[in-house]
């Protein structure tokens, strides 16, 4: 089994000052972390994420210069590249999607059009700068559509949802152009809900009935959201009916519920918080502590392989506390309708370094076995 990171933050880390330690010792994380068998490196990609202003949205500003730094970066030390598309110029995840600003005009049809033309114009600027791509997933989180609104998946009362057609078309797009410029990937369908059996056998039964080319299911799995391991690894035995290769391409677990800033001091809580935990209403079956964040990661990788799973990816390990660490800017809030919430980093408890920028317990149980997985190009 495989081992991949998402670290598209690193360089807005870097930039900011923050450095990383091993017991007092200041280290290279992406080094460190290929000591430990960790061999992919997943990097999200936006669209546009400026503002008319020409502010950055922040969160990594994860436009196309900041991929192909990126890359290159992990191309030499011994990463493979999984691109994340997201098909939006901010984050896109089951409660947004929202169309990048240059395509709003568009209908359906000229929507599915842009979807192969920045698709394909997107693989050829990273082929031309040398860079192999051993996944690319089509979308992020995209159990509920993407490109809202002609994308999205409408739910009803009673019944499956609707509106499979217009996403399978413009996912159709997106496929065409990775199968032509990138023929050697391997395609992922990115979901979430991991625990739900009833929308994965929804939704991949529409991908199958329409013929969509792709190669890997990857699912999110984050433990306050998406049920017990028992939950999750019953839905990943029942998708091997649909004969496709499993990857997790977003974990976390957070080793503690305790703020880096008093709350006097301003700023949104973490996401997972001393004030959210009870509402949250999920099975702790390891304590929020370095420790039972340590022992998470140990049992979950022990199923994963025992489950067949391919690969897992620890989302945004190096995403640390600071100052001037934000998931989003004004500007980038304006965009998603969220204006009016502070910006600072709501993730750095769930990173594999703590509040002092010091390697925690996990990182050492983040560590490859075996690799029985398919290698990638």
């Amino acid at each position: 089994m495989r081992l991949g990171i998402d670290v598209s933050t690193y360089f807005e880390e870097l930039e900011h000052g923050a450095k990383y330690y091993d017991r007092g010792k200041e280290v290279s994380p992406l080094d460190l972390f290929r000591a430990n068998g960790v061999d992919i490196m997943r990097i999200r990609l936006w669209v546009d994420p400026y503002g008319t202003n020409g502010k950055p949205y922040l969160a990594g500003n994860c436009d196309l210069d900041n991929f192909l730094k990126l890359a290159t970066l992990a191309e030499s030390k011994g990463y493979f590249i999984m691109l994340d598309f997201h098909y939006s110029d901010f984050w896109a995840d089951p409660g947004k999607q929202f169309i990048p600003k240059s395509w709003a005009h568009l209908d359906l049809d000229g929507l599915v059009q842009q979807v192969y033309d920045y698709t394909k114009k997107t693989l050829l600027t990273i082929a031309e700068k040398g860079i192999k791509l051993a996944y690319i997933q089509v979308g992020n989180e995209i159990t509920n559509g993407m490109l809202w609104p002609l994308g999205r998946l409408i739910e009803h009362k009673d019944g499956p949802r609707t509106n499979y057609n217009s996403l399978i078309k413009l996912l159709k797009a997106g496929i065409a152009a990775c199968r032509e410029v990138t023929p050697d990937s391997d395609l992922i369908l990115h979901l979430e809900k991991s625990y739900d059996q009833v929308i994965y056998n929804e939704y991949l039964t529409q991908m199958q009935q329409a013929g969509v080319d792709y190669d890997i299911i990857g699912y999110s799995y984050y433990p306050y959201w998406h049920g017990t391991f028992e939950q999750f690894y019953a839905n990943v035995d029942f998708c091997k009916k649909f004969g496709k290769r499993q990857m997790v391409v977003e974990l976390g677990y957070a080793f503690t519920v305790e703020d880096y800033m008093k709350r006097e001091h301003g700023g949104a809580q973490l996401i997972v918080n001393t004030d959210n935990i009870e509402d949250l209403g999920f099975t702790q079956e390891y304590p929020l502590t370095p420790e039972g964040q340590k022992f998470f990661t140990e049992e979950f990788l022990r199923l994963a392989e025992l489950h067949g799973i391919e690969a897992v990816c620890w989302w945004e390990p190096l995403w640390v506390a600071g100052e001037e660490i934000c998931w989003s800017s004004e500007e980038g809030m304006r965009y998603i309708h969220e204006e009016g919430k502070p910006t600072r980093n709501e993730w750095a408890n769930q990173c594999l370094f703590d509040y002092n920028c010091e390697k925690l317990p996990a990182f050492d149980a983040f560590k490859v076995k075996s690799n029985n997985g398919k290698k990638p190009i």
